[in-house]
């Protein structure tokens, strides 16, 4: 590993871990988590489907070395968040670990592949959409009420931080999968963006009725960017506009529409992190943050390793801490290290109506 990338990672820990400090811890806090390929620790592992990371390289920094189903060289973006929390990273839902006291520190519900709609991803076959990550939350919630009553499993789902990222699918997976598809016949874009969040409002209230009462709602990251769309429609190596737009409009839709359920919930229920802007920072000047590129995948292979998915037989880089995006979809550890910081320590441009580390610091002082 070069001298750099040595002390990229040493930046990144230390303020990893100088926010972390900076968090009141919130004991026996449970984190959930639901959502798409960007923080699936491992649920599609069970599943027979495509949509799955659970051979080499994937995982080749990952504290076990072993690929596990995130889709990343290491940690991705909750694993990031329950460090910041003091807790063991999260087991996938399907995990037959997931028992006893395991239980208590929450769950992952992500399946990689799924949208906002149940028609996203439909080449992907068995994945878990989020109807049925809801469904098997409420399993979920019936497990520990028989483990310690149904009144105490209320309070945990209640006093539980939870996470759900979904939505980027929506758009590579259903609208621009293929010319002409028949959700860009049915709907301008704009009109789509309107009727994502329409659906996304329903997901983000069929949660509230399910007991949550702190949910951090990421955006989509910056779609026209990632290496896939690089190689499919970039000349020279510029970003795609059209998905770029996608982007642009969902993400300041989606921060509205969480204001207004806050408001009707009289409560800071939901907490808006605009992914998107997190993540440009690093795209548009990867130098700066230690990156030598943020357009070439490190695991890949074609235009910017922009084809198809990580596996044996793909050009790996030697160092991934210098490369924004791991596969072509998703990014490396160290950049999910870098979104996390944001959600975390970030301005209200980029979270509303506060980062993630003043919720902590507030629920602290409520939560026995």
């Amino acid at each position: 590993m070069s001298t750099i990338s040595n002390f990229c990672s040493i930046i990144l820990a230390l303020s990893i871990l100088t926010i972390a400090s900076m968090v009141p811890e919130a004991e026996g806090r449970a984190f959930f988590v639901f959502g798409d390929s960007l923080v699936d620790n491992g649920n599609n592992n069970y599943l027979a489907t495509t949509a799955r990371a659970d051979s080499p390289p994937y995982g080749i920094d990952f504290p076990t070395r072993r690929a596990t189903g995130r889709f990343s060289n290491g940690l991705n973006i909750p694993d990031f968040i329950s460090q910041s929390l003091g807790a063991p990273l999260l087991l996938p839902y399907l995990s037959p670990e997931l028992t006893g006291a395991r239980l208590l520190d929450g769950a992952n519900f992500a399946s990689a592949g799924i949208g906002i709609l149940n028609d996203t991803g439909i080449q992907f076959v068995n994945i878990i959409r989020m109807f049925q990550q809801y469904q098997y939350f409420q399993q979920y919630q019936s497990r520990v009420a028989a483990q310690i009553g149904a009144a105490r499993a209320q309070q945990l789902v209640n006093d539980a931080l939870i996470l759900i990222t979904v939505g980027g699918n929506d758009f590579v997976n259903n609208y621009y999968l293929i010319p002409f598809s028949a959700r860009s016949r049915q709907y301008s874009l704009p009109d789509y963006v309107k009727f994502l969040i329409s659906e996304y409002k329903k997901l983000l209230m069929r949660l509230y009725d399910l007991g949550g009462r702190r949910v951090l709602v990421t955006g989509t990251g910056p779609l026209g960017c990632v290496p896939a769309e690089l190689a499919q429609r970039s000349r020279n190596g510029e970003c795609s506009a059209e998905l770029q737009q996608a982007a642009d409009l969902f993400n300041p839709q989606l921060s509205s529409m969480t204001k207004q359920l806050n408001s009707q919930y009289g409560a800071d229920v939901f907490i808006a992190a605009n992914t998107g802007k997190m993540s440009n920072s690093f795209i548009t000047n990867p130098a700066k943050y230690g990156f030598t590129t943020s357009k070439i995948a490190c695991c890949g292979q074609g235009p910017y390793n922009g084809i198809g998915l990580c596996t044996p037989a793909s050009n790996l880089c030697p160092n991934r801490d210098i490369y924004a995006f791991w596969d072509p979809f998703h990014p490396s550890e160290r950049a999910n290290g870098l979104i996390v910081r944001e959600i975390l320590s970030g301005s209200s441009d980029v979270i509303t109506p506060m980062n993630l580390s003043t919720i902590l610091a507030l629920d602290a002082k409520t939560i026995t």
